[in-house]
Order: C-alpha cells, then sequence, then structure tokens
C-alpha cells in the first residue's frame, strides 16, 4: 500500500468519527475537514447541487442542525483510493438518526461519494453525492 493510500485509510477513521458527530447535530468536526479553496460542491439526499465553499459548508451546518444527539452511523466503505493530490471513498451510510420534532430514531441508509483533495497536508472533502439506498428493479422481479 502506497504512503498516500495509507494516509487516506487513516483519515477515514476520523472522518468515521465526524460523521458521527454530524448525526448528532455536532457540526464542528466536519468543518475541519472541508474544503477551504473552491471548487467545493454537495449533491444532497433531498436533492439539488450547491456549489462555493461558503455555500457548501453553510448547508452542511444547516443540515446537521436537523439532528439531535444521540443518532449513530456507520461508514461501509466499498471502494477507497488516493493519489498524491486526489482521494475518494464510495460506499453506504446508515443511521440511526433522531431528527429534531420525532419521537424515535429513523433508520436511514444513503449512497455516498466523497472526494478529498489535499490542502497543506490535510485531506480535505470537496465533493459530497449521496441520495437515498432503495432496492433495485431488477431485484424485485425475483
Amino acid at each position: 500500500m502506497s504512503k498516500q493510500q495509507q494516509d487516506f485509510k487513516t483519515f477515514m477513521k476520523e472522518r468515521q468519527q465526524v460523521a458521527a458527530a454530524y448525526v448528532s447535530g455536532d457540526s464542528a468536526p466536519l468543518g475541519r475537514v472541508v474544503a477551504q479553496e473552491s471548487p467545493a460542491t454537495f449533491m444532497s439526499p433531498g436533492g439539488g447541487v450547491v456549489r462555493g465553499t461558503k455555500e457548501v459548508w453553510s448547508r452542511y451546518q444547516q443540515d446537521a442542525g436537523r439532528f439531535e444527539a444521540g443518532s449513530t452511523t456507520e461508514l461501509e466503505i466499498l471502494d477507497m483510493a488516493a493519489g498524491d493530490t486526489v482521494a475518494y471513498w464510495t460506499g453506504i451510510q446508515k443511521a440511526q438518526a433522531r431528527m429534531k420534532g420525532q419521537p424515535e430514531p429513523v433508520a436511514n441508509k444513503l449512497r455516498v461519494t466523497e472526494v478529498f483533495r489535499r490542502e497543506g497536508d490535510s485531506w480535505k472533502l470537496v465533493h459530497r453525492h449521496a441520495d437515498p439506498l432503495t432496492e433495485a428493479a431488477d431485484a424485485k422481479k425475483h
């Protein structure tokens, strides 16, 4: 395994902790790993596209505010790779999310692709695409 891949693998352990804080309503850890330099994009599970570092960060903060403490999440990594300046992971994010105004946790599974780039000597999130995981139409036929 290359030095870049090992470094990114270590970073992904931090990314898991960042995700856990986020679904408990705390966006501060995510603020330490989001891109500070343009470009940056976010394609949210609810639809739409947000562009620009400030706009993406604002959206992340707004969305984190919908969650409450006590939520849990897990990143199931299906594939990941890293080069000198760019890295990615793709997989499934599974959560039991406590949402403001709802008495019971909500089960949630998202298909996720995240792209990171080096800013200084840190990996920074420059793109996130997440959408609901649904059963494939052809799987329903069987």
